[in-house]
């Protein structure tokens, strides 16, 4: 580290504060915006990320000051948490039409001196954190970082040729990261597609692989889903091809949170289709864990589906967990596997007709959610197992691709963090 140079944000950057509002005035240019929660959510931006940004307008002053150029880093600079200021992403295009959105900052640093994609992962270190939080201003319920303070953020830098070496290293492995967000994007849309097609539509494989409904089969008219139906498709409700239903526990007056080596798995563990993060779910010890087992004995092919807002996110349980298990806000739904596979009945809690029923039903002043017995009573018609069973053939190698993809990135974030500060402090060196 002899040749890092001690310097400050503002003297290798300028650094502006932006306020373009998610307003939309007629007599404006029409621009898409980056606002806080896209910097916030993304570790850069690129034209695939800015497909889905919100359309507004801003006036000329404010494109020319606020677009986004390639080499730009934002961050966050206001927000309720101290933890959630100084969130970074690199802009990794430039843009015409894209300006970057109020509670946030726009940094354009000074070529040759500092690399906006070292930057960006500089601020994702313990000591850049450990900055913004101590000189967040603010007062009540908002903190804030004045303009000063960002400019004024200590840095300690290699030669550019060197930032730009580290810098690659973790914009590879982000690159490759969002790389396979995409793939497993495309894999659950393939997968809804299908179960769409086979029992939304009624367009799965009869007799003659031909498709169902839109090969003239049978339909009746259903008084209880209000629609037709096929023919032969059974009337149930879903607890009748569930097994058994289950819940965690809640630790008060049952044991201590935040010591051990196992897992409290909770609401805000689980998203849609995606691995459960040991490193983001709350510690128990051994007699905690023995505690709730006993309540939720989870196995291979049980569904985790969340009980309060937001209702229905689901998991499929694909590996047997050794070392977590949930909390009493999480349903565990284990199938009947005489009437339905653990595949099917879990594309069915992730679909729009489950998410519309647990809307109507649900129930709470502070915290809206649905009982097991009322879950359960959902009506549905069932089709033969044979259907089933194809179906389940059909999709178990796209489940299983996403969870081996979601795996590879839980990989590919813990070696960036375990590289993170070594690299970034000079402890390990670049050849």
């Amino acid at each position: 580290m002899n040749n890092w140079v001690e310097t400050t944000l503002s003297q290798v950057s300028e650094v502006k504060l932006c306020n373009v509002d998610k307003k939309t005035n007629k007599d404006e240019i029409e621009v898409r915006l980056c606002n806080y929660m896209d910097v916030y959510k993304n570790p850069f931006i690129n034209a695939n990320k800015a497909k889905t940004f919100m359309i507004a307008t801003c006036n000329k002053s404010e494109l020319d000051n606020f677009k986004i150029k390639e080499g730009q880093v934002a961050i966050t600079k206001d927000s309720e948490k101290r933890d959630d200021i100084g969130i970074s992403t690199y802009m990794a295009e430039s843009f015409d039409d894209v300006v970057l959105g109020y509670h946030t900052a726009l940094i354009t640093p000074e070529k040759g001196s500092l690399s906006g994609k070292f930057l960006n992962y500089w601020f994702n270190t313990k000591f850049a954190k450990v900055y913004f939080e101590n000189n967040a201003g603010g007062s009540g319920q908002r903190c804030t970082l004045p303009i000063d303070i960002i400019k004024s953020i200590p840095l300690k830098l290699p030669p550019i040729y060197l930032q730009e070496k580290i810098a690659s290293i973790f914009y590879n492995i982000d690159s490759k990261i969002e790389l396979n967000n995409r793939i497993n994007s495309e894999l659950e849309a393939m997968a809804k597609t299908i179960y769409d097609y086979w029992f939304v539509q009624f367009d799965s494989p009869d007799k003659n692989g031909k498709p169902y409904k839109s090969s003239g089969g049978k339909m009746v008219w259903s008084e209880e889903l209000k629609r037709e139906v096929p023919d032969n498709w059974e009337k149930l409700i879903l607890g009748d091809v569930v097994e058994s239903t289950g819940t965690g526990l809640n630790p008060r007056d049952n044991f201590t949170l935040g010591t051990g080596n196992n897992y409290y798995v909770t609401i805000k563990n689980i998203e849609q289709g995606r691995v459960i993060l040991d490193n983001k779910c709350d510690r128990i010890n051994d007699e905690a864990l023995e505690i709730i087992n006993k309540r939720s004995d989870l196995r291979v092919g049980d569904i985790l589906f969340t009980s309060i807002e937001p209702v229905g996110i689901t998991y499929l349980i694909l590996e047997k967990p050794k070392n977590w298990n949930i909390n009493e806000s999480v349903f565990t739904i284990r199938p009947n596997y005489d009437k339905v596979t653990s595949e099917f009945l879990y594309m069915f809690l992730s679909g729009d007709y489950i998410k519309s029923y647990t809307k109507n039903v649900a129930a709470g002043s502070i915290h809206k959610g649905v009982r097991h017995s009322v879950l359960k009573d959902c009506k549905f018609i069932l089709p033969a197992k044979e259907i089933i069973n194809q179906f389940t053939e059909i999709i178990n190698p796209i489940l299983n691709k996403i969870d081996l993809i979601e795996k590879e990135n839980q990989q590919l974030t813990s070696l960036r963090d375990w590289l993170l500060p070594m690299l970034m402090n000079g402890q390990v060196k670049v050849n």
